[in-house]
């Protein structure tokens, strides 16, 4: 067994008493093939959550920080974790990011960049179309409805993945891109929402 298969386990096992989780939407997860995996951000839990509930193996960025805590560190690369820059260029970040989905895995984003304190979807950052474009890979939208409150349900929804070939054929900018798939995780954000 790998790390990211124990460390998987480890959080399911850790997580599962404290909160409901309702996964909806695996069946359309892709089974094969690259794919970027795109979800809000409420919490820090999230990107966990969804390397737990994800049907495959999820690769993420983390802040470059992070790789310099002495017990993090070590343990973030043999948990599909690799460090990006913020606030600036990064083109060696860029670069993992493509060759994992030019070569069939699935990486996962944030495209908010950063946690929504109100839960409320923030715009995302080009990046996200950047990868979409360029990744040759499917897209697929993911919502986390919390709030994250013990014993709470917390659903985490795939959406059906999103057509990139019109966008590349009209060459969309990553600004547009990124809009797009923003939308489609706010229309499963409106249709899940707990009081519906």
């Amino acid at each position: 067994m790998n790390l990211y298969t124990f460390g998987k386990a480890l959080v399911k096992a850790a997580l599962t008493p404290l909160y409901r989780f309702e996964v909806i939407g695996l069946e359309k997860f892709p089974k094969e093939g690259g794919v970027l995996l795109c979800s809000n951000h409420i919490h820090a839990l999230d990107p966990p959550v969804v390397g737990m509930t994800a049907p495959r193996t999820v690769h993420f960025m983390a802040k470059e920080e992070l790789f310099k805590n002495p017990v993090l560190g070590p343990i973030l690369p043999r948990v599909n974790a690799f460090p990006v820059k913020r606030g600036m260029s990064d083109r060696e970040a860029l670069r993992s990011a493509l060759k994992i989905l030019k070569s069939g895995e699935v990486m996962g984003l944030f495209p908010e960049g950063t946690r929504s304190t109100d839960g409320v979807l923030k715009k995302g950052l080009s990046g996200a179309g950047f990868f979409a474009l360029r990744g040759d890979a499917d897209v697929v939208p993911c919502a986390i409805i919390g709030p994250y409150k013990t014993f709470r349900k917390v659903k985490v929804v795939y959406g059906d993945p999103i057509d990139m070939a019109p966008f590349r054929e009209r060459k969309a900018s990553a600004d547009e891109v990124t809009e797009a798939i923003m939308e489609r995780i706010q229309t499963i954000l409106d249709e899940y929402k707990e009081n519906k």
